[in-house]
């Protein structure tokens, strides 16, 4: 558990912008079955997410730092994660992202089948998200989003990964 606190702390503070441009949140149903999922999950819920992005890290390019935590309804599994996202365009726009998250579910207990739980098989997992958006006002967005939780199987053999898909709203400073 030390570990997993002292990761989350550097993933933060690497990803942490100096200044947050924006602020988002959002609702995504937790633990939607996709191809990337390798068959159904046993959890379920409502995921509520906040963060924050940072501004561009080179003005022009459209990459932004992020840090945003999602906290599951039933006690699953949450997560914090940390990044950077590229924005697409700008009434209409395409956010893909890639961050690194550390979260509070079960690591690695494959020989314990159906405990209710997705067995990640290691606390630290890759975070790569699609969002797609519309700006509704010179400060708000709405967007549509993915997020996908896994290893990519790094860290062992066994790779579940967990999708959650939902909509945010941004609001920039």
């Amino acid at each position: 558990m030390k570990i997993a606190v002292i990761v989350a702390l550097a993933v933060s503070t690497l990803a942490t912008p100096a200044q947050a441009s924006e602020v988002f949140g959002g609702l995504y149903v937790h633990g939607v079955d996709t191809p990337l999922t390798l068959g159904g999950s046993p959890e379920g819920g409502i995921d509520f997410q906040l963060g924050l992005r940072g501004d561009q890290i080179i003005p022009g390019t459209g990459l932004e730092p992020h840090l945003f935590a999602a906290v599951n309804s039933k006690g699953d599994t949450s997560y914090l994660s940390a990044g950077l996202s590229w924005k697409f365009g700008d009434k209409l726009y395409v956010r893909p992202g890639l961050g690194l998250a550390v979260h509070n579910g079960s690591k690695a207990d494959f020989d314990k089948p159906g405990n209710g739980r997705i067995e990640f098989g290691s606390r630290l997992l890759f975070a790569p998200e699609l969002g797609i958006g519309v700006r509704v006002s010179p400060r708000v967005t709405v967007e549509a989003s993915w997020v996908h939780l896994s290893h990519a199987t790094i860290f062992s053999g066994q790779n579940p990964g967990i999708d959650n898909i939902g909509a945010r709203l941004n609001l920039r400073f």
